[in-house]
C-alpha cells in the first residue's frame, strides 16, 4: 500500500539498547499501518533528511556525554555552517533519548540533537523523550507509541474523507491537527435545566496559531454501540477492507497527481464519514421517483405501501411529521423497515456525511500557550412525540474524562469576529454562551494593556439567573476591578441582564438602552460594535437598541440612524457571530 503513512526511524546504539527501542517503536508503527524505515544513522544519508516528513530518532548517550560511534558521521554533518534555519522545514520528527541519570550529562545527546533539528527548520511532533535507565520501570517508549497512534488516526480520516462521497473540501480531508482534553469544568448549576461547560484542550501535535475570534471546528466520535448497530442491521462485515470510488472523479483524485485507493475497514469508513445515529435522513432516502429508493428494497408488502406513500405528494406532510419533526436518524428509520435490505454502494450515498461542529474559540493563545479553550452549551431537546434527543458533539465532549488519552482531530477557521487592534474602543454583546469569543478578546487585551495603552472596552453579558447560569463570573469581575480591561477607570463597563430573576424580563438590548450615554460616547470615539449568540431574536433586538441610542444621543432620525449604523457595518466596525 504505497500510501501509507511514512515513517522514518533512526537509531544511534553502542551496546545495544537504542536499538531495542527502535525496533520496539517501529513494530508498533508498523501494527498501526505506517510503512516503517529502521536504520542505523550510519547506514542513513543526512543529504536526504529534508526530503523526509516524520522522523524518529532513538539516541543513547554513552559514558560523559559521549555521541555514540554510528552517529558521529551523521552529527558531523548536521554541525556544517552551510545549513540554513529553514533546511529541515516541512520535516516533523520526535527524538527519545536513553540514557542514565547517574551521570552529570544525562542524556546529553538527545538535548543537543532536538535544539539542532529545530535550530534548522524541523518541527516536533512531541516533546522530547529522555528514558532513564535508573527508572524502576525502565526506558519509556510511551510518547512515541503515542505519536505512531495519531499518525494511524490522521492516516484513517483523511482515507475515510477522501473517499466519501460528502462533499467535503480536500484540506479538510486530513485533520490540521489533533487536541487532547486537560479540563472539563461545568459552568452552569447542577439540575437549572442548562448545562454549560468549559473545555481546555492541549496540542498534542502541532500548534496552530490561531488569533481571537477564530472558529474551531471538531470531528465528533459516534457512539461505538450504534455505530456497530448499524453495520449489523444492514447485514455487513465491520472488519471487510473497502474502497469507495466516487462518480464524478475530479471530484475525489486531485487534478495534478493519480492518487493511490487505499482500502480501509468498513467499520472505520461509517464511523468517521457517515451520520447513522445523529443526523436525519435526507427527503431523497425515501422518494420513488428516483433510483436510491427505500421501498425498492422493502421485501414486506406492508412496508412497502407505507414508503410509498411517504413517497408520494399525499404522503409529504406525514413524512414530514415522521422524520424530520421527530429527527429520527438513519438507524432508527432501518429499524422501523426491518425488511429493508439496502446494498452498501446506496447507504453510502444516502446517509447523511457526518459533519465537523464549529465553536466560537473562547481563549487567546497569547494566554493559553499550546492551549484552546471552548464553551459549550450541551443540546438536549424532547420531540413532539416526547422521545429524548442530544447533540452529538455536544454530548461527546460533555462525556469525555481528560484522564482518557483520547486524541480530537481539529480544523481551524477565521469566523465572523475579525481581531480587533489594541487602539480600538470596543463594545461587545454577548448573552449566554455568546460570552466565549469575548473571552478571548478580554485575555487578549488584558495581555496587550500589560505593555502598552489600551482602547476601553464595554461588555453586555445576559444569562437568566445569577445563581444559576453566569457563565465566567468570577473572571468577568475580576477584570471589572480597578486597573483590569472592563473597569471604568481603563474607561470600560460590565453590564449583566439576568432575564428571570425578576418579574419583568431584561435582556442585553435593555442594559445597552439603559447606559445609552456610554455607548454613543464610544461609538462618538470610532468604536467598533462585536454580536454573539444565538440567531432567533437576539441580534435584531440589540441593532434595533443602537437605532434608539444613535437616534436619541445624535438628535438624527430614525431613518439616518440606521444609515449611520450601514456605515459603520461597511466600515468594518459591526460584526455578528450568531447560530441557531
Amino acid at each position: 500500500m504505497e500510501d501509507r503513512p511514512k515513517l522514518l526511524i533512526l537509531y544511534a546504539s553502542q551496546t545495544g539498547n537504542a536499538l531495542d527501542a527502535a525496533e520496539q517503536v517501529a513494530r508498533e508503527a508498523d501494527r498501526r499501518g505506517c510503512s516503517v524505515r529502521l536504520l542505523s544513522l550510519d547506514e542513513y544519508d543526512a543529504v536526504a533528511l529534508p526530503h523526509e516528513t516524520a522522523v524518529v530518532f532513538v539516541v543513547s548517550t554513552t559514558c560523559q556525554g559521549d555521541t555514540p560511534d554510528s552517529m558521529k558521521g551523521f552529527w558531523k554533518y548536521l554541525l556544517q555552517r552551510n545549513l540554513s534555519q529553514n533546511w529541515l522545514e516541512g520535516v516533523h520528527y520526535a527524538v527519545f533519548g536513553l540514557g542514565d541519570s547517574g551521570y552529570q550529562k544525562f542524556n546529553f545527546v538527545a538535548k543537543k540533537l532536538d535544539r539542532r533539528l529545530s535550530d534548522l527548520g524541523a518541527v516536533a511532533i512531541v516533546e522530547r523523550g529522555l528514558g532513564d535507565d535508573q527508572h524502576p520501570s525502565g526506558f519509556s517508549y510511551l510518547s512515541y507509541l503515542g505519536y505512531v497512534e495519531l499518525n494511524h488516526t490522521e492516516m484513517q480520516i483523511e482515507t475515510a474523507r477522501r473517499m466519501s462521497p460528502g462533499k467535503f473540501s480536500r484540506d479538510k480531508n486530513r485533520p490540521e491537527c489533533f487536541l487532547k482534553l486537560v479540563k472539563n469544568q461545568p459552568l452552569t448549576k447542577e439540575d437549572c435545566g442548562r448545562d454549560v461547560r468549559h473545555f481546555e484542550f492541549k496540542f498534542v501535535s502541532s500548534v496552530v496559531q490561531y488569533e481571537v475570534g477564530d472558529i474551531l471546528e471538531v470531528l465528533p466520535s459516534q457512539d461505538r454501540a450504534l455505530v456497530d448497530a448499524f453495520i449489523q442491521r444492514c447485514n455487513l462485515d465491520p472488519e471487510a477492507f473497502i474502497t469507495v470510488h466516487p462518480v464524478e472523479v475530479e471530484n475525489y483524485l486531485d487534478a495534478h497527481t493519480n492518487a493511490t485507493v487505499v482500502p480501509i475497514k468498513l467499520k472505520s469508513f461509517v464511523d468517521l464519514t457517515m451520520d447513522v445515529a445523529s443526523a436525519s435522513p435526507r427527503r431523497y432516502f425515501f422518494e420513488a421517483r428516483i433510483q436510491y429508493v427505500m421501498s425498492n428494497f422493502s421485501t414486506a408488502a406492508h412496508e412497502k405501501e407505507r414508503l410509498q406513500y411517504f413517497a408520494s405528494p399525499e404522503g409529504r406532510d406525514d413524512l414530514y411529521q415522521y422524520n424530520q419533526k421527530e429527527r429520527r436518524t438513519v438507524l432508527e428509520v432501518l429499524q422501523d423497515f426491518p425488511s429493508v435490505q439496502m446494498p452498501f454502494e446506496w447507504l453510502v450515498q444516502l446517509v447523511p456525511p457526518l459533519k465537523t461542529r464549529a465553536f466560537s474559540i473562547s481563549s487567546s493563545l497569547s494566554a493559553h500557550p499550546r492551549q484552546v479553550h471552548l464553551t459549550v452549551s450541551v443540546v438536549t431537546w424532547t420531540t413532539p412525540f416526547k422521545r429524548k434527543r442530544s447533540g452529538l458533539c455536544s454530548t461527546w465532549l460533555s462525556k469525555l474524562d481528560p484522564k482518557q488519552c483520547i486524541y480530537i482531530p481539529v480544523w481551524f477557521n477565521k469566523g465572523s469576529l475579525p481581531p480587533p487592534t489594541p487602539s480600538l474602543p470596543l463594545i461587545l454583546i454577548g448573552p449566554g454562551t455568546g460570552c466565549a469569543p469575548f473571552r478571548g478578546f478580554v485575555e487578549e487585551r488584558a495581555i496587550q494593556s500589560a505593555t502598552h495603552d489600551t482602547a476601553p472596552v464595554i461588555f453586555f453579558f445576559g444569562c437568566r439567573n445569577e445563581e444559576n447560569d453566569y457563565l465566567y463570573r468570577d473572571f468577568w469581575l475580576s477584570h471589572k476591578k480597578n486597573g483590569g480591561v472592563l473597569s471604568e477607570t481603563k474607561g470600560g463597563g460590565f453590564y449583566v441582564a439576568f432575564s428571570r430573576d425578576q418579574p419583568q424580563k431584561v435582556y442585553v438590548q435593555h442594559k445597552i438602552s439603559e447606559h445609552s450615554d456610554r455607548v454613543w460616547s464610544l461609538l462618538s470615539e470610532g468604536a467598533a460594535i462585536y454580536v454573539a449568540g444565538s440567531s432567533t431574536k437576539m441580534p435584531s433586538d440589540v441593532l434595533s437598541s443602537f437605532e434608539e441610542i444613535i437616534s436619541k444621543e445624535s438628535g438624527l432620525p430614525r431613518e439616518a440612524a440606521v444609515r449611520w449604523l450601514r456605515a459603520l457595518e461597511r466600515a468594518g466596525k459591526y460584526h455578528v457571530e450568531a447560530w441557531s
